[in-house]
């Protein structure tokens, strides 16, 4: 059964909203039966010492890495939506400038193909605010919380840039993610040296050519 909570918030408008969810919990009961099964079926015996409490344990560990399945992208946007209004002129010109950006957020997530660690994952993300500027801490929150769902490192950065825009309204937001897979680095093909690189990009981070990019390269 879910579990009833609520959350307050500002959104980019600076209106406080109160919003009501209902949490996923992981079914750590399951999770003990299913391990004790694979040992199991993998001609091991799950009753010897050094076996005995692996289902709790591994089930303790799912609850803690899988911890951003029980949440839609909507309730981290409200989990997270700590904004402040940016500095203005007397023209209503922002003092800020136009970008801002957070590098090298370390993160790690598991690929949903194998459930295989993704590791030594490193975000960028960059936005333009839109009349409100989101807390940076909130920012590499953002992208933790998105690393503990089962995974595809391209949706890592999708969902990022989609909670980005909800919290901080604006629609220009960009995001940049390498990392290394451990179904291609210690199984299969097992290129130890391999990375992979990912970018999303909204509004006017789409135009390589207006010279954002240079925060990637």
């Amino acid at each position: 059964m879910g579990q009833e909570y609520s959350s307050s918030s500002t959104n980019s408008s600076g209106r406080q909203i109160r919003k009501e969810y209902k949490l996923k919990q992981i079914d750590s009961e399951a999770i003990r039966f299913h391990i004790r099964g694979i040992l199991e079926a993998l001609g091991d015996d799950p009753d010897r010492e050094g076996l005995k409490e692996t289902p709790d344990r591994v089930a303790r560990m799912y609850e803690e890495v899988f911890e951003g399945m029980k949440y839609s992208n909507d309730e981290i946007a409200a989990m997270f939506d700590k904004t402040f209004a940016e500095d203005v002129d007397d023209e209503g010109t922002s003092r800020y400038g136009d970008m801002v950006v957070v590098k090298d957020i370390d993160i790690f997530s598991y690929c949903e193909h194998h459930i295989a660690l993704m590791y030594d994952m490193k975000v960028t993300v960059a936005y333009v605010p839109k009349g409100r500027v989101i807390g940076l801490s909130k920012i590499a929150r953002i992208a933790d919380m998105v690393g503990k769902r089962l995974q595809l490192q391209e949706r890592i950065g999708s969902d990022i840039a989609d909670i980005i825009c909800k919290v901080t309204g604006s629609e220009d937001v960009a995001v940049f993610i390498e990392g290394c897979h451990s179904c291609m680095t210690a199984r299969g093909i097992k290129k130890t040296n391999t990375k992979t690189y990912t970018q999303t990009l909204r509004g006017r981070f789409s135009n390589e050519s207006n010279g954002f990019m240079q925060w990637w390269r």
